[in-house]
């Protein structure tokens, strides 16, 4: 069973995404979307066989697509999915999935009223060493805290301080370090111990009205949480999972290569798995696994999942000041 896929979007994560799936056996391109005629044909000339769409619905109107991979800006996701969604294509849309959680509820009731596949393309939780680290929590004894930091200075950010402001700090795409960087924390945290009881954020919103970074706290019953996030600074700072009994460490949460625990009589144990397949590769390979066993959510990335992470974001907005036209 081969899975046709279209794409929205031709900049350079869409890429990675079809080089990846490529990979698979049962993943094909048959559909390019773009704005503009031209970006179309340009991407699609890498694929062959792939037809070229500047009208979505277009796309999905017809037979030739069965999922459509939705990689534009932040702002266009939830528009995009529910066209995708009511026409009976499954969607797997780009990280974060919506601008809000308002948004997200519509594309999951659109979803299940039309019995089709809604995941986030959240890539981490997929990787073969996120699943060492939720198989070896046990051995950190109780858990009293996670943390976690993305931050990594954005190659648009020269550009910004010269004065022009690029999509990537332009609050009319839901951009912002929270939804781009901040979210690679947030969901793997969700993905193992679920939502928190409460969250404390501060950022420090730039003159173009996104934030440049950001610090959450949160609380669960027995343990807390602790995020950074930054476009405009570097970390080089490993994740970490600390337990009673020992600590993991975690090289990067948002693609993680190396896992290892730290016990307290100063013993490591090596967990890595090596990684055959590029980070996305995992992600179309349990999509397509749901489609091909009649699934319609993932039980990692799930509704339940992407709904609380969205509204952790918006909940950390909300304390930074910071909103978006989508809010309103």
């Amino acid at each position: 069973m081969t899975i046709r896929f279209g794409v929205v979007g031709t900049n350079w994560i869409t890429d990675r995404f079809v080089q990846a799936g490529l990979e698979n056996e049962e993943f094909i391109l048959t559909a390019v979307y773009s704005r503009t005629e031209e970006k179309g044909r340009a991407f699609a000339a890498k694929y062959a066989g792939a037809s070229i769409y500047t009208d979505l619905e277009e796309m999905v109107t017809g037979a030739e697509v069965d999922a459509v991979y939705i990689a534009s800006p932040n702002s266009m996701h939830a528009e995009q999915s529910l066209i995708c969604l009511n026409h009976g294509k499954h969607v797997i849309c780009e990280k974060p999935a919506a601008s809000n959680s308002r948004e997200l509820k519509a594309m999951i009731d659109a979803a299940r009223s039309n019995d089709v596949l809604l995941m986030e393309a959240m890539k981490s939780t997929f990787m073969p060493n996120f699943g060492v680290i939720r198989d070896n929590l046990y051995k950190l004894g109780q858990v009293r805290r996670y943390f976690a930091g993305y931050c990594q200075y954005s190659s648009r950010y020269d550009a910004y301080r010269q004065g022009t402001v690029l999509n990537a700090f332009n609050p009319e795409y839901s951009n912002g370090s929270l939804m781009d960087l901040g979210i690679y924390c947030l969901y793997p945290m969700v993905a193992l111990f679920g939502k928190p009881d409460s969250v404390k954020a501060v950022g420090m919103l730039l003159s173009s009205g996104v934030d440049g970074e950001g610090s959450m706290v949160m609380r669960y019953p027995d343990m807390d949480a602790v995020v950074m996030h930054s476009k405009i600074a570097d970390s080089y700072l490993p994740a970490e999972i600390q337990g009673e009994n020992g600590t993991m460490v975690i090289d990067k949460i948002n693609q993680p290569y190396q896992v290892k625990i730290h016990y307290r009589d100063g013993t490591i144990e090596e967990l890595t798995l090596p990684q055959v397949f590029e980070p996305m590769y995992y992600e179309i390979q349990e999509f397509i696994h749901l489609l091909k066993s009649g699934q319609r959510e993932s039980g990692i990335n799930s509704h339940a999942n992407s709904l609380a992470v969205a509204e952790l974001m918006e909940d950390a907005r909300a304390q930074m000041g910071l909103r978006y036209a989508s809010d309103l």
